[in-house]
């Protein structure tokens, strides 16, 4: 079975060709770093006409996500390279609606949705003030003064499982910077640390713009690179480089 590897601000991933729907054992084997290909999680991709493209998305501990913002630029790079639409502008569809994207020589536009609020105002998680937002996926955006001291690694876990997030929750620590923009570390569900989220950097930047009044576009920096995420009458926008890395075949 053949799939390729790809990557966005160095979160990375598995695509393969649907129709697909792997077993919670095959995607953790596969995203194994040591004894598989190594990943973050497992695309599954399928054409749908010359101006729509579908994508499912599973983290690395086998368990099916909503969505994936680096994926979907991730996604949208290689359905364009390999002419499966007829233009660079386009739809990829994913479990939680319809999104928009722009392939561009070094960058992808995606729509990202509407980010809302899942819980009534801030949270007490952990001795952290949380603000919870979902975007695609569940968020919990943690504001910090110095994001690379933050305890991501430790708390991420704790807010993550924590019960007032029954289907578990993504976990973003942000400094607002002086200069402008954001820094954020993602701790990511069923995956730990990850470079980057997608996802979660538009919903921190949401948060960044709404609550500690951070101008839009928001510049986002990730441990692995800057995604700049705007904001419209529709919802949000970012846009990222997304590439691929290498292709290859598994059993």
């Amino acid at each position: 079975m053949d799939f390729v590897k790809v990557e966005g601000l160095r979160n990375d991933f598995i695509v393969f060709d649907g129709p697909l729907t792997p077993s919670a054992e095959d995607v953790r084997r596969w995203c194994d770093r040591r004894s598989g290909i190594g990943a973050d999680g497992v695309l599954v991709i399928d054409p749908i006409d010359p101006s729509r493209v579908r994508m499912r998305y599973w983290n690395a501990d086998g368990g099916e996500a909503e969505m994936c913002g680096n994926g979907l630029r991730c996604v949208a790079r290689l359905a364009h390279l390999r002419e499966w639409v007829a233009a660079p502008e386009f739809v990829v569809e994913t479990t939680v609606g319809d999104h928009p994207v722009a392939v561009k020589r070094d960058s992808v536009v995606a729509f990202v949705g509407e980010p809302v609020t899942f819980r009534t105002g801030t949270l007490q998680v952990a001795g952290h003030d949380v603000h919870p937002f979902a975007i695609g996926n569940p968020h919990a955006i943690v504001f910090v003064d110095d994001v690379e001291a933050a305890p991501v690694t430790t708390v991420g876990p704790v807010i993550e499982k924590d019960p007032m997030f029954p289907n578990r929750t993504n976990v973003e620590f942000v400094e607002v910077l002086d200069e402008g923009g954001i820094k954020v570390r993602v701790w990511e569900r069923g995956v730990g640390e990850t470079m980057a989220s997608g996802t979660g950097a538009t919903a921190a930047a949401y948060v960044a713009h709404t609550v500690a009044d951070v101008p839009a576009p928001v510049a986002v920096r990730l441990r692995g690179g800057i995604l700049m995420v705007s904001f419209d009458e529709e919802g949000a926008w970012m846009e990222g480089p997304a590439e691929i890395v290498f292709s290859g075949s598994v059993d």
